[in-house]
């Protein structure tokens, strides 16, 4: 049945704003306020989530309010996107300096107020929900006299409604009163940090979308807060999305992962990814067109030697990772594409694509989100392959990443992966000359057709002391003597390129650190080991949990 805001047929433009995006230029003027570091519910986080709700309004229809976050926040983009996009449309951004000047400037936006009860951290995360379908702006009981001196009436008040119950309690009231008129092409997960820390840094996007938010838990032990998330799975359109993250306090990431790919649905991360609601309708700059800088060209590609090459990989996203530090272009680097973002963040791929060094490629991964293969029913593939190939042939990528928790993670069990998915990985990118595998270490390889699949053989942790790195990557190399010898590291994104420079260049043996697409071209044509897939006696470990 049709619900009430969007039509399943216009799946991808009504839910990612592409609509809004084309019918309406880029305003020549918006507003941008700073938010601060402290990101407790006792502190900051009772303005905070006035200031995340008033973009999910102001922005409905086009992009008026900018947020920008501070230096421990996961995402160090939204200051340097912003200097991008007043370069490249321009726009002129005028600075908000409080709660107070936000709603001066774009209280008209909002119908009224919804107020949250400060000793229930959960009825915060309801409160989005609201706002999303009453246009109302999210305040505490302390804020309530600032959103009426702006105009504002109380449309909902949570105060006293949940005291005494848990959250499967609260969300199943939450359900019931409001999933029917929320938007169902996705939902938010406002997880990540728990306790006194709130990080709900998607917020506006959900307000924006009318989306259903929450952090019901994605472990098997929780039986009745799984029961609701999966009712709510079941519930959403085919290949809807699950945006946000996991609760740190409840489950783990591969819990939630595996759970939203049995179902079919897309997981975009994270619960801290900012500015959703303002770059969703932020288009390419006239004339754009992705270039990746390919180092193989396929009528002449390179000789294989008898040598070892090393291929660096970063696949988690970009915009939390080592872009914005120093040392960018000193190595070839690959860089995990996030390419959904084509759909609901077009302009800030354009910044990254603009921004890269000759040294930077980007590459692809085999779902159009966080999905893992192993997970996916078999018949869901064709649908989503068909988005990928779209991504892929704008975004210019001929290498693609593979990832899988569904049985295991990188301390137990296994992300390998059977015969059979890596079938389907095969059959549905032919225009991929290679394909990486796992996040640490794995054992699955491939070779077809002058193509081929190959396990991270290391994982570049920043955590593990310099000495013991350049220990682990000797004894890798004096383990495996055939040349040549294919090194694929996956490097952490926490960690500067400059340490990753000074490791490899430590190491005693001459090697030959060379772009993804060179890498995989001469592992194409020499392949020194071994076909593995995942065997039935392989272990299994879906995902332990240390959460009671």
């Amino acid at each position: 049945m049709p619900h009430r805001f969007f039509q399943p047929t216009f799946f991808l433009l009504s839910l990612l704003g592409a609509i809004a995006l084309r019918a309406n230029p880029v305003p020549a003027e918006a507003y941008v306020m700073q938010m601060s570091d402290d990101w407790t519910l006792t502190g900051d986080v009772q303005e905070h989530a006035l200031i995340l709700s008033l973009p999910g309004l102001a922005n409905r229809d086009q992009p008026r309010l900018s947020l920008e976050f501070g230096p421990k926040w996961p995402w160090q983009i939204t200051k340097p996107v912003r200097a991008f996009y007043e370069k490249k449309h321009p726009i002129t951004f005028h600075p908000l300096a409080n709660a107070d000047e936000a709603l001066t400037a774009l209280g008209a936006h909002a119908k009224g107020y919804v107020v949250w009860d400060q000793q229930v951290r959960t009825s915060l995360i309801v409160a989005f929900t609201v706002a999303g379908l009453e246009d109302a702006v999210v305040v505490t009981a302390d804020l309530i006299p600032l959103a009426e001196k702006h105009g504002l009436k109380p449309v909902a008040d949570l105060r006293g409604d949940f005291t005494g119950m848990n959250d499967a309690q609260i969300y199943q009231i939450a359900f019931d009163r409001y999933w029917a008129r929320c938007n169902h092409d996705l939902v938010v997960w406002l997880g990540g940090h728990y306790g006194n820390r709130f990080e709900p840094g998607m917020a506006d996007w959900g307000v924006r979308q009318r989306a259903f938010c929450t952090d019901l838990s994605n472990n098997p032990r929780h039986t009745e807060e799984i029961a609701l998330t999966k009712k709510i799975y079941g519930a959403l359109n085919p290949n809807a999305f699950v945006m946000g993250w996991h609760s740190y306090g409840k489950d783990t990431e591969g819990q939630q992962v595996s759970l939203t790919s049995n179902y079919g649905l897309r997981m975009e991360g994270l619960n801290t990814l900012p500015n959703l609601s303002f770059n969703a309708q932020i288009p390419f700059s006239q004339g754009f067109k992705f270039v990746n800088h390919h180092a193989v060209d396929p009528a002449h590609p390179p000789k294989p030697e008898p040598k070892v090459y090393i291929a660096l990989m970063q696949t988690d996203s970009i915009g939390i990772g080592a872009w914005t530090k120093p040392g960018r272009g000193k190595l070839p680097y690959t860089w995990g594409v996030t390419a959904s973002w084509l759909d609901f963040a077009p302009g800030v791929l354009e910044y990254f694509y603009q921004g890269a060094t000759p040294n930077d490629q980007f590459n692809a991964f085999a779902f159009p989100s966080y999905m893992y293969p192993k997970a996916v029913p078999a018949k869901e593939y064709p649908a989503l392959q068909k988005i990928v190939r779209r991504y892929n042939q704008t975004l210019d990528l001929r290498v693609m990443d593979i990832m899988d928790y569904s049985e295991g993670n990188r301390h137990v069990g296994n992300s390998d992966l059977t015969k059979e998915v890596v079938d389907l990985i095969f059959a549905g990118y032919p225009d991929m000359i290679g394909f990486t595998n796992g996040y640490g270490a794995a054992r699955t390889y491939a070779h077809r057709d002058g193509r081929a699949l190959l396990s991270y053989e290391y994982y570049l942790s920043p955590d593990r002391p310099k000495e013991e790195i350049i220990a682990d990557l000797e004894e890798l190399i004096w383990l495996n003597p055939k040349r040549p010898y294919y090194l694929l590291i996956h490097v952490r994104e926490s960690q500067s390129i400059d340490r990753v420079a000074d490791i490899l260049g430590s190491l005693k043996e001459e090697t030959a650190i060379v772009p993804i697409d060179v890498f995989f071209s001469i592992a194409g044509q020499a392949p020194t080991f071994r076909t593995r897939y995942k065997q039935p006696d392989d272990p299994v470990v879906r995902n332990p949990s240390l959460f009671p």
